[in-house]
This record gives structure tokens, sequence and C-alpha cells, in this order.
């Protein structure tokens, strides 16, 4: 069970780090999501069905969801619609382009190799899975890292931290804006590319619910491994994916159906929204208990006691009360 959701856990987690992206760095809930993570998927398998191998297909899905990004932000920046409504739309539109891609609601994988096919066949599935998780996912991590030392990637954070001053200091925001949607798509995308594979199908209803599985994988590995270095705070999506896609397995190894995953994945984001907002609440109550004991009994009737004395007739007529 928990080497199964690891293995899946890393094939989700370049879509959890695409949401990080916008919804961390740039600070914007973007809803392409739901429709760039089937993107992928339709782009990979439709390229493999037609003679490309799987790594040439996983990048034409890569590059897919960056297209898709580039129209979100388009929206947002230049046609100044809000983000939500510009994901939106996007999201409306990619519906039809994905079943203009396919052809069909569902298409499957015949013999075409995929990326696990190219490791030893000796290896059990699972083992395959979490190497090509491991692989991509690093490498995703690696250029993300790279990208964040530059002096791009530093403009990109800090756009998203505050706009106005970047754009004061001469940053083009719009341009990171659009950058930011189009990386975060394309990492969206190449998640459902290697899900697809995975699944050995691509089906035009898979991106339902992505955006509540990003965040809470998103939250998740927040709370369990959390900094300010951009190392830490990558890896913690990965751990959050990994321990989002356990909980799941755990809750259907529990007999929940299958049917009822998604409302399981808008429970576990209410929960780990809910957890921080409650541990902030008990450590403030800690906190005031410590400071009433810090200044104990006595302090606290001597300071009760002058100020009846200040408010007595006696206090107030007194030579020392003027």
């Amino acid at each position: 069970m928990l080497i199964t959701s690891i293995g899946q856990g890393l094939l989700w987690a370049p879509l959890v780090i695409g949401v990080f992206l916008t919804f961390r760095i740039l600070d914007i809930p973007d809803l392409t999501t739901e429709g760039s993570f089937p993107l992928g998927a339709a782009v990979t398998v439709s390229a493999m069905l037609s003679g490309q191998s799987a790594v040439v297909a996983s990048l034409l899905g890569f590059l897919a969801g960056c297209v898709a990004g580039w129209v979100t932000g388009i929206l947002d920046t230049k046609l100044h619609m809000p983000s939500l409504l510009a994901g939106i739309l996007t999201m409306t539109g990619l519906y039809s382009i994905n079943m203009h891609v396919m052809g069909k609601s569902n298409v499957p994988l015949l013999t075409q190799k995929v990326l696990t096919n190219y490791l030893p066949a000796t290896w059990s599935s699972d083992l395959q899975t979490i190497v090509v998780g491991l692989v991509v996912t690093g490498v995703v991590i690696a250029l993300l890292i790279w990208l964040f030392k530059t002096r791009l990637g530093l403009s990109l954070m800090a756009t998203g931290d505050n706009p106005a001053m970047s754009a004061a200091n001469g940053i083009y925001t719009d341009r990171m804006v659009i950058l930011g949607y189009m990386v975060s798509n394309g990492c969206i995308a190449l998640s459902g590319a290697l899900i697809a594979q995975s699944n050995g199908y691509a089906d035009i209803g898979m991106g339902i619910g992505t955006i509540v599985i990003g965040l809470a994988s998103v939250l998740v590995g927040e709370i369990f491994l959390h900094g300010r270095q951009m190392w830490v705070r990558l890896s913690g999506m990965v751990v959050g994916a990994i321990i989002y896609r356990f909980l799941l397995t755990v809750a259907m190894g529990l007999g929940f159906p299958v049917d009822d995953l998604k409302i399981l994945s808008a429970i576990i984001l209410v929960v780990v929204i809910c957890l921080p907002i409650l541990r902030t609440k008990v450590k403030t109550r800690q906190q005031l208990k410590r400071y009433l004991k810090q200044i104990g009994a006595d302090e606290h009737e001597s300071t009760t006691s002058s100020l009846k004395r200040q408010a007595s007739p006696e206090g107030l007529l007194s030579r020392d009360g003027k």
C-alpha cells in the first residue's frame, strides 16, 4: 500500500508543484488546472498513437500545457479579466480542444511503449513507477531551483510578493505572471501525461477535481515539511502528494467506493485548511495562560488595589493625587 502510494504520489507531484507555483508564488487561484491536466494526457496519448516515443510525447504534453497557461495569462494580464474567470474560461475551452485532440471521450494505449517500459522488465511495476516518478519529478525540481536562482526567477517571485513594488523597480509584471501560468500548467500537463501512461488511457473527465487534489497536497506538504528555501518547499510538495495518495489508498482499503474519492478529497482539503487555524488558536491560548502565570497573583492583586485607590474619593482629593 505504501509503495503504491509513493509511486502514484510521484506521478502526481508535478501537478502539485504546478499548483504551488500559482497558488503560493503568484498568489493566484488558477482553475486552468482542470483543463490542462487532461490536455497533457490527450496530447501525449495521441502523439504516442501516431508513432512518437513516450519521451517526445510527454514533452509535447508539457508544451501543450504551457500554451494553455499562456492563454490564461493573456486573459488575466492583457484583457484584465479576474484570474478566477480567466482560468474558468480556459478550462471550459480546453474541454472542446481535448475532444478534438483525442477524437472521442476515451482513448486507450494499445501496444505503445510507455516510460516504464524503458526500465528492466524484471522490476516490479511499483518499482518502475517510482523510478520514473523520481526521475521526472527530480528533473522538474532541479530546473525550478535553477530558475528561481536566476534574475528571471527572482523577478517572478518578486511579482508574486508585491506586484506594485516590482513594477516600480522596472519588472514587467505582466510577463512574469504569464510565465508563471505557463510553467505551472506545463508541469500540470506533464503530470497528466504521466498518469495517462500509468493508467493506459486518456479520458476527457480525468481532470475533474484535480484543483482540489493539488491544493490539498500543497497544504499537506506545507504542514509536514516547511521552510524558506525553495528546494525545501518543492520537496514538501512531493511529500504532500505522496501523503495525499496514501490517505486515499487507506480510505479505499477501508471500503470506501471509488465514487466517493472526490468528496474524500474535499474533506481532506477542509481538514488541512482548518488544522493550521486550530493550531494557531491553541498556541495563542497557551501563550496567554503562560503570560498570566508569569504575571503572578500578587502583582495582579496589587494592580487591582492601586486602581481602587485611584478611583476612591480620598485618592482623587489627596495631595499625592494632584
